[in-house]
């Protein structure tokens, strides 16, 4: 809730739209210690009560085609997780729904094998889909973004959100846990921002060195107003070329 309080403060001065994004369960941790949530029944509690307080869209993942329908019921957008975009009972769960459905590309899939996955969801008559990017495997404990993958991606129709944090992570790289290399948000955000992505997906913290998931990749919440204010003037002139 103080999350969401203070993303909505910032977002409100940065004069930008928010979609508030948080998971019940991380059902994929590197390892079974890890912290996963408190479960789909609280957590879909705590972010009903986050939507009616602060009057935002809410996002959360599901991970399974029997938590498709309880999530829709408080959620405005389902997430497919990156490693489960090809599950074809999943993405046509979430479908049905009705609901916005974002699929995260899997770190495993070429940018144009996503079509396929859009059709999945499509198939149940539900067009209202999204793309996000958010790096694919090189070598081990590594992941790279191919600015190319987002031209390659709109040809979906779809828009197409660059997920900056999850791309700068070292998935398993501390072992049991993953890494990463904050010190590149920035400027990959900057980048996808001028090949002209429709959103930037980040995941921040008051102390990411607390954060019980994800904490080595995301963005310390007070560098997120000057974060805002150096990508909306790439986005407005790169929109102002579209459009002429």
């Amino acid at each position: 809730m103080k999350m969401a309080e203070r993303l909505t403060k910032i977002a409100a001065k940065a004069k930008v739209p928010l979609v508030f994004k948080a998971s019940y369960d991380k059902a994929n941790r590197s390892s079974l210690r890890s912290f996963r949530g408190p479960g789909l029944t609280d957590g879909l509690e705590i972010l009903r009560k986050i939507k009616a307080r602060f009057r935002m869209p809410v996002l959360t993942d599901i991970h399974e085609p029997d938590q498709a329908r309880a999530a829709a019921e408080v959620c405005d957008v389902l997430q497919v997780p990156a490693f489960l975009s090809r599950q074809t009972d999943l993405l046509t769960a979430a479908g049905k729904t009705g609901r916005v459905v974002n699929l995260k590309k899997g770190q495993f899939l070429s940018p144009w094998e996503m079509a396929n996955a859009v059709a999945k969801v499509k198939s149940t008559g539900n067009n209202k889909v999204i793309i996000t990017e958010r790096g694919v495997s090189f070598g081990y404990n590594n992941l790279v973004v191919d600015m190319r993958s987002f031209p390659i991606l709109a040809k979906t129709g779809c828009p197409v959100i660059f997920d900056v944090t999850h791309s700068v992570q070292l998935p398993g790289g501390q072992g049991r846990a993953s890494g990463g290399q904050p010190e590149f948000i920035e400027p990959l955000a900057r980048a996808g921002t001028a090949v002209g992505v429709d959103g930037i997906f980040l995941e921040v913290h008051e102390r990411p060195e607390r954060a019980l998931s994800d904490g080595s990749n995301a963005l310390r919440l007070d560098r997120l107003p000057e974060l805002l204010a150096k990508l909306k003037p790439i986005s407005k002139l790169v929109r102002s070329w579209s459009a002429s």
